[in-house]
């Protein structure tokens, strides 16, 4: 019987790290190895250029001049390809150690710190949606997270439903910028001056859209970002105000 996902993924953590032989070409010069790393960093280098959209077991396996096939004795499959995408991005995440009185704080830059990583790599967060983590370091982040949490007075079972609004927040916040910064046509729009003008010839139907105009294109994406994070916190039962 062939070995489950879940049992491949667990013989690679147990693997020889040796190197493997060098490959060489066509052309006789030295190919890269494949390794879970040479495919971790290849898929990272896919996205970094071309976007998620573009990262597929055969598009990686083109890149390291392969054949799809080769690269399934060291990943699963997609899916567990980008699991450990977004482990490796986690892993970077530096977690504090829950601090009572400063919780909140340490929380959004927990947050923060998630959200810059996925914005390293255009559209990657889509990899973490609908996705149950069992990633090492994926796992260290969440149970960083419910430690602060706890630690500010959270019930359980209310830290642990936040969690997944947090990350789902982050995820779809990062998703929306990289989607942003990639489109094309020319005329979409993309200043605050172009909203506003737009929302001044509205018909006045819409007063209050044309009133509030002003109030409505405020902010940068980092300034709501941070004030979307602080408004789901302040929801908490049973806490304080953030100020």
């Amino acid at each position: 019987m062939s070995p489950t996902p879940q049992q491949r993924r667990a013989a690679r953590h147990q693997l020889d790290p040796s190197a493997p032989a060098a490959r060489r070409g066509p052309s006789g010069r030295r190919k890269k190895p494949i390794t879970v790393e040479a495919i971790i960093s290849t898929a990272f280098d896919i996205v970094e250029k071309e976007g998620y959209e573009a990262l597929t077991m055969r598009r990686v396996a083109a890149a390291l001049e392969t054949g799809p096939s080769s690269l399934y004795a060291h990943v699963v499959n997609k899916e567990d390809l980008d699991e450990l995408l977004i482990g490796r991005l986690c892993a970077e995440i530096e977690l504090p150690a829950p601090d009572p009185a400063t919780w909140r704080r340490q929380l959004i830059d927990v947050c923060t710190q998630l959200r810059d990583q996925y914005l390293r790599y255009p559209g990657i967060s889509q990899a973490a949606f609908a996705a149950a983590p069992s990633n090492l370091d994926t796992l260290r982040v969440s149970e960083g997270m419910l430690a602060i949490l706890l630690a500010g007075g959270v019930d359980p079972q209310t830290a642990a439903w936040t969690i997944d609004a947090l990350t789902l927040y982050v995820n779809a916040h990062s998703l929306e910028v990289s989607l942003a910064a990639r489109r094309s046509d020319e005329a979409w729009v993309r200043s605050r001056d172009e909203m506003l003008n737009r929302f001044a010839a509205l018909p006045d139907t819409f007063p209050q859209t044309k009133r509030y105009a002003a109030e409505l294109t405020a902010g940068t994406t980092h300034d709501r970002f941070a004030f979307t994070l602080g408004l789901m916190l302040d929801g908490l039962p049973g806490q304080p105000s953030l100020a």
